[in-house]
């Protein structure tokens, strides 16, 4: 981590949603989800949200080496969006704890919010990290 890490960093975000990032797309092996609109999925939300996220912290750490886990998301999804809008993501780092780190979040997709809320995301040693996996798979 650098020392610039600190509580007040913002970040903002956008995305142009492709047919690609809809419910149907979200698992097409589910019938359930093929069968729903084709709107932003809160899968690919959430996706996006931690994307905005990512790119607010990584000139404060020491990427790739280290590296950012979500590890916490409590939003709303709170309005369809369909494909061809534009999404904006605004982040806020509002606490840093050690290596754990909180966000406040919020998109808009041009027309109105489509969601609000918090993410946490913790700091990992990227080699480290991987080792461990690589333990778990192994068991």
């Amino acid at each position: 981590m650098k020392n610039t890490l600190k509580p007040g960093l913002r970040y903002e975000h956008t995305f142009l949603i492709p047919p690609s990032k809809t419910v149907p797309a979200l698992y097409p092996e589910a019938e359930e989800f093929r069968a729903m609109p084709e709107v932003f999925a809160t899968g690919f939300l959430v996706g996006f949200l931690e994307w905005a996220c990512i790119k607010c912290i990584n000139p404060h750490i020491d990427w790739p080496t280290e590296q950012t886990l979500g590890t916490h998301i409590n939003v709303s999804h709170l309005a369809a969006t369909p494909p061809g809008l534009e999404v904006t993501a605004k982040v806020e780092l509002i606490e840093v704890e050690g290596r754990r780190l909180v966000f406040q979040v919020e998109a808009h997709d041009g027309v109105e919010m489509i969601s609000k809320g918090t993410h946490e995301r913790f700091i990992v040693n990227k080699e480290k990290f991987e080792a461990k996996v690589e333990s778990k798979r192994q068991r």
